[in-house]
């Protein structure tokens, strides 16, 4: 199971990050993040990385959906986190984010989605630290609402070695 997850975001990574013929670098694995590297030529780019554990509806072919939180050592952006999904989302309504009774806005360009300040960023990761698990709706472009579940289990870790490896 840990192979395919670690393969699947260098795969998803690669995509997201990388140059031709450029793939990231795995760094760690803490329970269910992965921490990889990724060198631009100009910067370094860490990221913490998971995959949804449940995906609904059930019955439409979602395919990858990872949350990722990336670092740039030149200090472009810290704990930056965004969702990667394998459909083009819609804008409206925007994606959202639950932990616990918190939530968060995103906003989206493509297949991804961001948060729109560094503030409610660094809110998201102070709650993603604290909690168990983060809930996700998404709108596809097609129209279909869609539902995940990310685990936290690891996440702090994973956020510490990521910054770690680019101080």
């Amino acid at each position: 199971m840990r192979i395919r997850i670690v393969s699947g975001l260098a795969a998803i990574a690669a995509l997201a990050t990388a140059p031709a013929g450029a793939e990231p670098t795995p760094l760690a694995i803490f329970k269910d993040w992965s921490v990889f590297v990724h060198e631009t030529g100009t910067d370094r780019i860490c990221f913490a990385a998971a995959e949804a554990s449940d995906k609904s509806p059930k019955t439409v072919n979602h395919g990858d959906i990872f949350f990722l939180v990336a670092t740039w050592k030149s200090g472009a952006a810290t704990n930056q986190p965004s969702l990667r999904v394998g459909y083009n989302l819609q804008e409206a309504p925007a994606p959202t984010i639950r932990i616990g009774s918190e939530k968060w806005d995103m906003y989206v360009s493509d297949n991804e989605a961001f948060i729109e300040s560094a503030s409610a960023e660094q809110s998201l990761i102070a709650a993603m630290r604290r909690g168990a698990d983060m809930k996700i709706s998404a709108t596809s472009s097609r129209g279909t609402a869609t539902s995940y579940v990310v685990s936290l289990s690891g996440i702090s870790a994973a956020l510490d070695r990521a910054a770690q490896a680019c101080k």
